[in-house]
């Protein structure tokens, strides 16, 4: 599958995917909630200018992460849309600038089931739940037949849109994730009980978008190694869904880990011994999979990257905060020299205040003022929620008139 080349820097050779599609080098942005959406679905220029940067940058891939095919269940209010109401000249425009110089765009295909964003939603997962920091209601049989339907319009979208691929979320806790977690899927039908079973939807859903966008469109998934989380997913289920997923048409799989589950750690918070975090399922996930593995996770030193691919432990690296850091990060690694980005140590944040922290750098290199970025967690930990609450009273006018039964 991948393309012979001499070079001996091994991030630099292309990939070839079982579409057919290359991607340029073994460097990708990986999936972020960048909250840049206007509050109504559709990209404004400060996102524009983003993916820009990150495809200047020399990215092979960049991922916009939880793109919405129904706004009922989003995560957060500066999500994108795919939809009748969408602004299409302004995706189309997102498009065009973020794909310059061989760069792929794909946006990440979400629906946060359990975990939607309450002030402009009533979550719905695999089944009701209640426990403390979660409650959601159980979704129907009919609502389950929806959702690959739903998946293959949004990826249709994206094809006719020009996107150059898709990727699937089910990873991080959200739908198709809650689907896998014996923690969140306590269904006694045909989508609950063995893996198997609790993978069920996640197959139909890319059998749907694969018969939406034809066989040469590339089609990537996320998933959880583990949910990191007591009587969630497990590595070896999680081994199983790659067994399993190795039988469909996926062209990528992104390994990842962790879920936004109330209370729940995330992986970055955690002790580090200086190997990426997922490495060592994606070893294992290597030995019952020809489709090429995405490890996303952990990377903060040029030598981290070159190591995992050179070992074979996976075929492509996937950042996401380093890249914060640095949009130009690959440019740098795909050098001799290398050089890595220098990370901040945040002195006891509030919770959620590193990702304010990173979501409102996100804002800067969009607009061009990275150099005069200065806000700490806490006041980026504001603004970020003060920004999301004016965003809900829009996304409320404009999709207010679309039921949702509970």
């Amino acid at each position: 599958m991948k393309r012979k080349t001499s070079n001996p820097n091994p991030l630099r050779s292309s990939l070839e995917l079982p579409c057919g599609a290359f991607l340029k080098n073994r460097l990708a942005k990986s999936a972020m909630s960048d909250s840049l959406g206007n509050g109504e679905g559709d990209p404004t220029e400060a996102q524009m200018r983003l993916y820009e940067r990150w495809a200047e940058g020399g990215a092979a891939v960049s991922i916009i992460g939880e793109v919405q095919g129904d706004p009922r269940y989003p995560e957060k209010p500066g999500n994108l849309v795919f939809g009748p109401h969408t602004n299409h000249q302004a995706m189309a425009s997102l498009v065009s600038r973020a794909v310059v110089g061989g760069a792929h765009l794909w946006p990440q295909l979400g629906h946060a089931g359990a975990l939607s964003h309450l002030p402009i939603s009533h979550p719905k997962g695999p089944s009701a739940l209640h426990i403390e920091g979660l409650r959601c209601a159980g979704m129907s049989g009919e609502d389950i037949q929806e959702l690959p339907d739903m998946y293959a319009r949004t990826a249709a979208y994206a094809a006719d849109t020009g996107f150059s691929g898709v990727h699937v979320h089910a990873g991080h806790g959200f739908l198709l994730s809650q689907f896998l977690s014996p923690l969140f899927n306590r269904r006694s039908d045909g989508y609950g009980g063995s893996i198997e079973a609790r993978c069920r939807i996640v197959v139909e859903v890319i059998d749907a978008i694969r018969r939406a966008v034809g066989p040469l469109f590339p089609v990537g998934i996320k998933i959880n190694s583990t949910d990191q989380l007591e009587g969630g997913l497990t590595e070896d289920d999680a081994l199983e869904v790659v067994r399993i997923l190795d039988q469909t048409s996926v062209d990528l799989i992104d390994i990842s880990g962790g879920t936004y589950f109330p209370g729940a750690k995330a992986s970055s918070d955690g002790p580090s011994d200086g190997e990426p975090y997922f490495l060592r399922f994606a070893r294992r996930a290597k030995g019952v999979t020809d489709v090429p593995l995405m490890l996303t996770g952990g990377f903060k030193r040029r030598e981290q990257a070159v190591d995992a691919v050179v070992s074979g432990a996976v075929d492509m690296v996937s950042m996401a905060r380093a890249m914060v850091l640095d949009p130009r990060l690959p440019e740098a690694w795909l050098t001799e020299e290398g050089g890595d980005p220098e990370f901040p140590v945040f002195d006891s944040p509030p919770r959620g205040g590193a990702t304010a922290w990173y979501t409102m750098r996100l804002t800067a290199l969009a607009e061009d003022r990275e150099e005069a970025f200065t806000m700490d967690p806490q006041s980026a930990l504001r603004v970020y929620e003060e920004r999301d609450a004016q965003r809900c009273i829009k996304w409320r006018e404009k999709f207010s008139h679309l039921s949702v039964s509970v």
